[in-house]
Formats: structure tokens, sequence, C-alpha cells
């Protein structure tokens, strides 16, 4: 997964990895390193570190499911299928209601709200499955156990630790994937202090028990990645006779528009102007090809997930959802949500 991103989708979270554990040795030259890192960048100390992974377990079993060979990728029709089912949706119609003050107030930032409901609930079915391992113990083991992604996740470990500090959280609470992704919207640690807001204006953003925070969060980082408010994700379309030559299909780039598409005979229902950025997708499914366009938001929601089936799933779910529970038709009465909380880039020193 690309840095500042989510990691794990929900097929990953629901994988079967063993929790046996081993003691991880502080004194090991690559941990004593980064703790001395942390010290000269950030001004750790590096006594209270040292005592913080004296108490990190490493798990094997987490690099195992990481150098595991992949399954076979699911046809889009049986990818969609795990999503698309009735009690995602009566849960996330469930979840809507209860957290609706939530959701309807995030909603102002300019994502409608079924959209935010679907990435919640194509990531940890809306706060069930968030993972059981323990952030900093998966952080850690991937960071000194697992060569081939380290440096990746050595500056997620680095991010984590200051998030821990700027949210006053002890390192050793927080829980997630067995890739570090965390809370009911699977940011990862990067993600997290550069996106995460604090929706409740409690001064504190919590991922894990806050809805107001959660949905905040899922659409501060869709608007960053672009969302445009009022415009559509996708449409269907028939592609039946169109001149598809040059087109590279699982590209995620808008490298067409909603012009050039149709004067290759695309035929779609969008009301966008010729000059739209958009992208033909082609999707697998049971019964042949499914066509699709899809337009900038699509494209935002593919900056959580690098994949046209996630980003699809995700609109299918939000439009399944939109039926089953009726989304508020405008902005909450009420006042202007609180403004995204500031904190230092990840990519600039701390």
């Amino acid at each position: 997964m690309p840095h500042a991103t989510l990691y794990a989708c929900a097929t990953a979270l629901l994988a079967a990895v063993p929790a046996t554990s081993i003691a991880l040795d502080e004194q090991r030259p690559e941990v004593q390193s980064f703790i001395q890192q942390m010290a000269e960048r950030h001004g750790f100390a590096p006594g209270e570190l040292g005592l913080v992974f004296a108490r990190v377990e490493a798990r094997p079993s987490i690099v195992e499911a990481m150098t595991r060979p992949a399954e076979k990728t699911k046809p889009w029709h049986e990818y969609r299928a795990m999503f698309l089912t009735e009690r995602r949706v009566a849960r996330g119609a469930e979840t809507a209601r209860q957290q609706s003050e939530a959701l309807q107030l995030a909603a102002r930032r300019g994502v409608p709200a079924q959209y935010l409901l679907a990435i919640t609930g194509v990531e940890t079915f809306y706060g069930e499955i968030i993972g059981r391992h323990r952030v900093i113990d998966a952080l850690a083991t991937l960071a000194f156990d697992y060569p081939r992604r380290s440096e990746f996740f050595r500056r997620e470990l680095e991010q984590f630790l200051l998030m821990s500090r700027e949210e006053a959280m002890d390192p050793l609470a927080p829980v997630g994937s067995y890739a570090g992704a965390m809370g009911i919207p699977q940011f990862m640690p990067s993600s997290f202090r550069t996106w995460a807001v604090d929706g409740d204006g409690n001064g504190r953003r919590d991922l894990w028990g806050s809805w107001h925070d959660v949905f905040a969060s899922v659409a501060n980082y869709l608007k960053s990645h672009g969302w445009r408010d009022g415009e559509p994700v996708m449409a269907r379309a028939d592609a039946t006779g169109a001149d598809l030559a040059g087109l590279q299909f699982g590209k995620l780039d808008l490298t067409e528009t909603a012009g050039s598409l149709r004067a290759r005979g695309v035929k779609f229902d969008a009301t966008l102007p010729a000059s739209a950025p958009a992208v033909l997708i082609q999707l697998a499914g049971a019964d042949g090809p499914e066509f699709r366009v899809g337009f900038t938001n699509f494209y935002a929601i593919t900056r959580y997930n690098r994949s046209q089936m996630y980003a699809s799933a995700v609109n299918d779910l939000a439009e399944a959802l939109a039926a089953s529970w009726q989304p508020p038709a405008g902005p909450a009465p009420r006042d202007e949500p609180p403004a995204a909380k500031p904190f230092t880039s990840v990519s600039s020193a701390d």
C-alpha cells in the first residue's frame, strides 16, 4: 500500500493470523538505532522509549501473513457479493440511525453521508471488525523483522509514536489490523496525523470510539484527495460497438474525459461537462465484462484504497444504503463543523 493511505482492506482484516508472539529484544541494534533517531529528531527520551519497547511483542505470524502468497484475486461479481449483503446493508442503516447526528454533521464537509457510511462498512463492518493486534506490536514486527517493507513500516512506527504523544495516548493501548491500520476507518498512523479530525470538538481524535471523529475524518480524507461536492462517483456504461483501442483497463488515472469516451461510442448517463476527467472501467461480471465510467470522486475513493473493485464496491454499497435508509437531503440544521485540527505535515520535520 502507498504511504499515508489505508493499508488493509476488509479482506485482509478478516485473514486468520495466529496470535503467537515473543518479546521484542529492545537491545537489538536496529531497535536501539530507531530509539536514538526518535530522540534526535523528535525529542523523545531514550529511556522512556526503551521501557515501551521492552513491553512490545514481536509476532512472527504477522510476517508469515505478509509473505504468504496472495490468493488469486476474486472476480468482480464475487468481490462485490462479499460487501453487498443484506446483513451489511441492514447494519449500515442501523448505524446511520444510531449515529445520525455525527453522520449528518460530517456530511456538511461535502461528502454525502452514504459514502462516509459505506467506507466504514467495507473497512470494518461499521466498527465490528477493527483488528485484534496491538498497533505497536504489528508495526514494530514489520519495521524490524520484515526487510522487504521495513523502511515503510519504520516510518509508520515513527508516525505512530508521534501520534500517541500528540493525542496523549498510551502507545501500548491501540489495537488494529495485523498491518497497523487503526480504528473504524482503518487509518495508518501517517494518515491519522495528516487527515484525522476532532469531529466532536473534545480536543481528541478518537477513531475507535467517536463516530463524530470517524465520519469527519473520512470526509476530510476524501475532500483532501479531490472529492467534489455534488458530482457523481461513477456511472454504468454500455460499450457495445465502442472503439476501445488503446485504453488500458485496470489503471486508476483519469486519462480520458466524459467527452472523449462518448466520442469512442461509450454510452452512459452523467450530468457532467464533456471536459470532466474520466476513466473507463471493465469489471468481470458473472455474465461477461461489466463497464462503468469513473469520475473525479471515484478517483478520490481510490486514494483510500488503490483498487477499482474497492471503489466500485464502496459506490454500490453507498447506493444500497441510500435505498434502504434515506440520507438527509441537505445539510444538518446546525453550525458549520469544526475545522480540521492542524498538525505538522508528516513530510516535514516535527
